[in-house]
């Protein structure tokens, strides 16, 4: 009874955590509009600005190992909706790959700090990122749910080489937020926002 509903109060805190971020979002795109409609204010101007903050936000959203922070997309988004798309999702992409080797070196320093052997299932985990290797990466960066902080974990703890990880983390997660950058916006499209 404790456990189930320790479960539905971690469920309600994700849930919680997700509406609020989506509303802060939202809410920073209407902001945003009605900021640059106010001021008469040419998006063209701020291209290139817009797409390095895209980057910087999403390297330092993917840096946190094991924390949520899903703000990037949301930012992506509303990015994609002035700007070019396929930009904003290859400065994203880039930025989330650069972003994951924190895990990564973490996972590489950690095996020297911590005794990852004794870890149960660690030996199985390695002998499974080395049977698979990029294409597990690939694969774990091209899917949205799993967290990908296990997957630079074990990809530094088992000696994989860096640019072996980060290319596949790059190639899984561009089609993903290219899928995000045109879905997103005309999902957005239904909220009314200030035209600019």
């Amino acid at each position: 009874m404790v456990m189930e509903k320790l479960r539905q109060n971690r469920w309600v805190k994700l849930a919680l955590y997700v509406a609020v971020l989506v509303g802060l979002s939202v809410g920073f795109i209407y902001l945003l509009g009605y900021v640059m409609a106010h001021f008469n204010i040419s998006v063209e101007k701020f291209a290139l600005t817009a797409y390095l903050v895209v980057f910087l936000v999403t390297l330092a959203s993917n840096a946190g190992i094991f924390v949520p922070v899903y703000i990037h997309v949301f930012l992506m988004i509303a990015a994609a909706q002035y700007w070019d798309p396929i930009l904003v999702a290859l400065a994203a992409s880039i930025g989330g790959a650069l972003g994951e080797t924190s895990g990564y070196y973490a996972g590489y320093l950690g095996k020297r700090i911590a005794q990852l052997e004794n870890i149960p299932g660690y030996q199985r985990l390695v002998g499974w990122m080395k049977k698979h290797g990029p294409w597990g990466i690939f694969l774990l960066s091209l899917q949205p749910i799993l967290p990908f902080d296990v997957a630079g974990l074990l990809a530094g703890a088992s000696k994989m080489p860096l640019w072996k990880f980060l290319l596949p983390c790059w190639a899984g997660r561009f089609p993903k937020y290219i899928l995000a950058c045109y879905l997103g916006p005309a999902v957005l499209n239904i909220i009314p926002f200030p035209s600019l």
